[in-house]
């Protein structure tokens, strides 16, 4: 089989099948972030994340957009664990075309984005591709009693996300497709493509507060994300409530497509989906309100392992499909 029939996801199991597994790992393949031992308690975080040209650059996109985006890909993994980077390492695979303005776009997007979340570059590597490659790897530390896995929601906790999802699908249909809007509608979906904002105060002070039960980045869509969740803590969902941006729901009004798959399947909105035991949301909502920032309580965990959408009018099963490289 192809690459293409496999996916990113097969592709990765049939490599972690020929790998020997690090004793004593203290963070299970297939969650957001690595890890080793540093010390009795603590833990060395690790993180590599790969931007690439033709799959991650959207029209219009600036390199110095492109480049802090690449950071902000490896951010929100980290913020999903509740963990702080302090350092990025750069890869940088450069095709003959690129200009001395280019390179120089680049760099001011790596620190832009470094320095916006506390970390700094400190070195890496750069060679000849035939396609722009960006890939960031983050160090960071935490106590190993803090950081969030994905494997620990249990049935009966509240599920919750740091903001609201349709926006980066509807941008993209705006770049992609070119599809004309009012300008209030346009510039906020078109951002979020181009900006996006890892949810860092958001987890970091979650987990230190020691109220999420489990966490994952929604960068693969929403849908994914629960399914993700679901695999690694052997738990279904059932969720009543997808909170939509507004101008998403007025993108699929003018072009009459249904607002629920744009905020359930796009992907790349890096908000954070977070379990937290009932007992705890009280103080969930304490540290939220002090961050002056918003969670959205979307449902709840089930010991049956569905993951399920009631509306007032049905029960829809929430698919898993996202986004996934080499079949998206």
């Amino acid at each position: 089989m192809k690459v293409t029939e496999l996916g990113e996801r097969r592709i990765i199991e049939i490599i972690k099948s020929r790998l020997e597994t690090m004793p004593g790992m203290p963070v299970p393949f297939g969650d957001d972030v690595s890890a080793v031992q540093y010390n009795r308690n603590t833990l060395a975080v690790l993180k590599t994340d790969m931007l690439v040209g033709k799959t991650d650059i959207p029209p219009g996109m600036s390199m110095r957009q492109a480049a802090r985006k690449a950071v902000v890909m490896n951010v929100s993994d980290f913020a999903a664990k509740g963990v702080s980077p302090i350092a990025v390492m750069v890869a940088l695979g450069l095709p003959r075309s690129c200009t001395e303005e280019d390179v120089e776009q680049i760099g001011l997007g790596l620190n832009e984005g470094a320095r916006e979340y506390g970390a700094h570059v400190v070195g890496g590597d750069t060679g000849e591709a035939s396609d722009l490659i960006i890939s960031c790897s983050l160090l960071g530390f935490c106590n190993k009693m803090t950081l969030v896995k994905r494997s620990t929601a249990k049935p009966d906790d509240i599920v919750a996300v740091t903001g609201e999802f349709g926006k980066t699908a509807a941008g993209l249909q705006i770049l992609l497709e070119q599809k004309a809007v009012p300008k209030k509608v346009e510039k906020p979906l078109v951002d979020a493509v181009y900006v996006p904002r890892a949810r860092l105060k958001e987890g970091t002070a979650l987990a230190k507060a020691g109220v999420l039960t489990a966490s994952v980045d929604s960068s693969d869509g929403l849908a994914w994300s629960l399914h993700e969740l679901s695999v690694a803590s052997s738990v279904g969902f059932r969720i009543d409530n997808v909170p939509l941006a507004s101008e998403a729901v007025e993108f699929a009004r003018v072009f009459g497509l249904d607002p629920l798959e744009l905020g359930l399947y796009g992907g790349e909105e890096y908000e954070l989906v977070v379990t937290v035991n009932p007992d705890c949301w009280g103080k969930v909502e304490s540290v939220i309100k002090n961050l002056e920032s918003q969670l959205f309580r979307i449902g709840t965990v089930t010991k049956e392992k569905k993951i399920e959408l009631r509306t007032e009018k049905e029960t829809l099963t929430i698919e898993p499909r996202g986004w996934e490289h080499f079949k998206s």
